[in-house]
């Protein structure tokens, strides 16, 4: 039994070993919109039995922030205890508009940014290019952003634990990280390649969409008028993890159709090759993205369609548009100038703001959003700004620049 147990952990640790140059990872959009043509738009393991029965932790180094010991402990059943959110939530607000991408917290009221990502363009095949993502995570112990090696990060509300997938374009490890230590305090095995996760409402599960193949490649230039996505059929299913007793689930759950050269009114769909899923606002339901209307289909967690449930979210996104006293709500105009923030009851407009885009709720006076440079001449150039409900005043959160090109990142806010 000892030899057995010894050969056995010393295979696991070999296989356990991910290579040092998978520095860059995938880059899709999370919540996509198509244009008219189609495109979208630029915008642990098995260590359980033997270990258990002969009192043995087993500890796996896994690749992530760099720096110190990464040292994780794969908890087959017994799952982890997870780090109580702070109460009461800062709300102060922080800035970073010395340049782009952010060093320092950028965070106001209820919401920071928790982690982003930057992009890199190659070559998939002659014909063929694709994206990358490459994620930097937050690190409370100086304040600032590091640079990761992982596929995908999400993190947990309170901004004291995150996951992270683990691997090259997808990824079958999902790795859970102690923000505050850098630590990776848990590692947990799939049979399917991921492509993205997401925390649940409560910061205990993960939705964890899997893939066939990478999602994000497409033919020609996004500048030229032939860019189009590439194949279709990449979305197979999710995980539901709960990290707290170490469980895991998985369902099977295809893409969407393509509609765009259907008739119109045939039926929902998304000819988006990637296709993430989303949680609820209550955890209770998951979602997944269309590009046709409704925005989103929802579904129970065992993966049966479900009706709609009475929340309010704001378009192409898991956030909800209620402000945290229930009496205004973003939109109906969330996108382009200029946006508006309704009355829940009435539906009358109680504001807008000369914004592109509100993207979450600081307080109930006050919303997270992107903001364009000098006098809006540009749609292009932007940055994210914190505007009142009736838009007189702005603060500027982060530095403006290009959408696309140096120094462009993209943003993962989540509540304090």
């Amino acid at each position: 039994m000892t030899r057995l147990l010894r050969d056995t952990l010393e295979e696991w640790a070999g296989e356990a070993r991910v290579p040092h140059d998978l520095a860059d990872r995938a880059l899709g959009v999370r919540r996509p919109a198509r244009t008219p043509r189609g495109r979208v738009r630029p915008w642990a393991l098995a260590a359980g039995a033997l270990a258990l029965a002969a009192g043995v932790t087993v500890a796996l180094v896994v690749p992530g922030t760099g720096g110190e010991d990464r040292g994780a402990t794969v908890r087959p059943a017994t799952g982890l205890t997870l780090p109580e959110r702070p109460s009461p939530a800062p709300t102060d607000i922080r800035t970073y508009t010395e340049g782009r991408p952010p060093r320092t917290l950028i965070a106001a009221g209820n919401v920071a940014v928790s982690a982003y990502w930057t992009t890199t363009t190659e070559k998939a095949s002659a014909n063929l290019q694709r994206l990358r993502r490459t994620w930097w995570l937050y690190d409370p112990r100086n304040d600032g952003y590091e640079k990761t090696d992982w596929a995908w990060v999400d993190v947990a509300p309170g901004l004291q634990t995150a996951a992270a997938i683990s691997g090259g374009l997808l990824g079958r490890q999902i790795v859970i990280v102690d923000m505050a230590t850098r630590r990776n305090t848990s590692v947990i095995g799939l049979e399917h390649d991921a492509g993205s996760l997401v925390w649940s409402p409560d910061g205990t599960k993960l939705l964890v969409t899997t893939y066939s193949d990478y999602p994000d490649v497409w033919k020609g230039s996004p500048d030229s008028p032939d860019w189009h996505t590439v194949g279709g059929g990449h979305r197979t299913g999710y995980y539901l993890i709960d990290v707290t007793t170490g469980e895991k689930e998985y369902h099977e759950l295809p893409e969407l159709a393509d509609m765009l050269n259907e008739p119109a009114g045939s039926g929902p769909g998304n000819g988006n090759n990637r296709q993430d899923l989303g949680w609820s606002l209550d955890g209770s339901l998951i979602w997944a993205p269309t590009d046709t209307r409704p925005d989103r289909l929802f579904y129970t967690l065992d993966g049966k369609r479900h009706d709609p449930p009475a929340d309010r979210y704001i378009p192409h996104a898991g956030t909800t548009a209620l402000s945290p006293n229930g009496k205004l709500v973003i939109g109906p105009r969330q996108s382009g100038l200029p946006t508006e923030i309704t009355d829940a009851r009435s539906g009358k407009v109680a504001g807008r703001q000369k914004v592109l885009q509100l993207l979450a709720w600081a307080d109930d006076d006050n919303v997270v959003a992107l903001g364009c440079a000098r006098e809006c001449d540009d749609e292009f150039d932007a940055g994210l700004v914190l505007v009142s409900v009736d838009g007189t005043r702005t603060t500027q959160l982060a530095a403006t620049g290009k959408s696309e090109g140096e120094g462009s990142w993209r943003w993962v806010l989540t509540p304090r």
